[in-house]
């Protein structure tokens, strides 16, 4: 029995979709409708109830969705204790894109040179979707924006960094100043679905500014490159050198303004408290910490 085949298991049944699952994956939709088969054949029932395009697990499905979780867990801490007087082995680690884009390279890099042996598997995602991913034993840890609800006492929280909000615009206009080039330049938001982007459109509303809407983007990148092409001003987290770097951009902080407007996002490092690889998160952080 393939053990990605649970696990891949898990995921369906956590997006209540086939496609999704697929999706978020990185398969096809027929290559998991044929795992599922592979792994209903090899329990000897059906797992799954299919609704249309939904599906949810019935009776044995729930079963196996509960064990499947302690299976998978059970062996990563095989793996960490056979390997453990090695410093070799793999931790799984959950990211934001953006954070790829900025902080984590000089992260990962100093992290390697500490721990040779370890092997770094690297997932990105929407924080909503890391922190299930680390709550179903799929992830080792999660770095990505500090959760609007409170943790259980079985997952531990450590901020990394603050990220202000930034205007970016074209050098040629940045003398206008934040506030106006918001008020009187096109917009580029960034995508409101995102942490980030509900981040930027709540502080617009507090300062009383309805822009002038032009794009919604998903990727800061994308929109530092509008940006540059003249195609309007953006209101997003600063991310680090990586948004203004070889670009005729700039990126303008916002004015101390009112208590009430917020100012930026909190990005950390989420993990389980009795995880086997406190040692190398640890280490993780301290390379975070510089």
């Amino acid at each position: 029995m393939e053990t990605s085949y649970i696990q891949n298991f898990l995921k369906v049944v956590d997006c209540g979709s086939m496609s999704e699952a697929a999706r978020q994956l990185q398969l096809s939709p027929a290559a998991i409708a044929q795992q599922m088969r592979v792994l209903e054949h090899d329990m000897g029932c059906s797992l799954l109830v299919r609704q249309g395009r939904n599906v949810r697990p019935n009776g044995a499905g729930q079963r196996l969705y509960a064990k499947g979780q302690l299976l998978l867990r059970s062996l990563h801490e095989l793996r960490d204790h056979v390997g453990a007087e090695e410093d070799a082995g793999e931790l799984r680690l959950g990211t934001l894109n953006t954070a790829l884009h900025g902080f984590l390279p000089d992260v990962l890099r100093r992290f390697t040179q500490a721990h040779a042996r370890v092997q770094l598997h690297i997932r990105t995602g929407l924080a909503p979707e890391l922190y299930a991913a680390l709550m179903h034993g799929e992830l080792d840890a999660a770095l990505c924006l500090k959760p609007t609800f409170e943790l259980p006492k079985s997952v531990l929280w450590h901020p990394l960094r603050h990220e202000p909000l930034v205007v970016l615009a074209p050098a040629a206009s940045a003398h206008l100043g934040p506030l106006e080039l918001l008020r009187t330049q096109p917009l580029i938001r960034y995508d409101r679905r995102l942490g980030g982007g509900k981040l930027a459109d709540d502080h617009l509303r507090t300062l009383g500014i309805t822009p002038l809407e032009r794009f919604e983007i998903n990727s800061v990148l994308a929109i530092a490159m509008l940006v540059e092409h003249g195609l309007g001003v953006a209101l997003v987290p600063d991310i680090g050198p990586a948004l203004t770097q070889g670009r005729t951009i700039q990126a303008l902080p916002l004015p101390q303004t009112t208590p009430s407007a917020p100012s930026g996002r909190e990005v950390g490092l989420l993990w389980m408290r009795a995880s086997p690889r406190q040692g190398w998160i640890q280490g993780l952080l301290q390379c975070a910490q510089g």
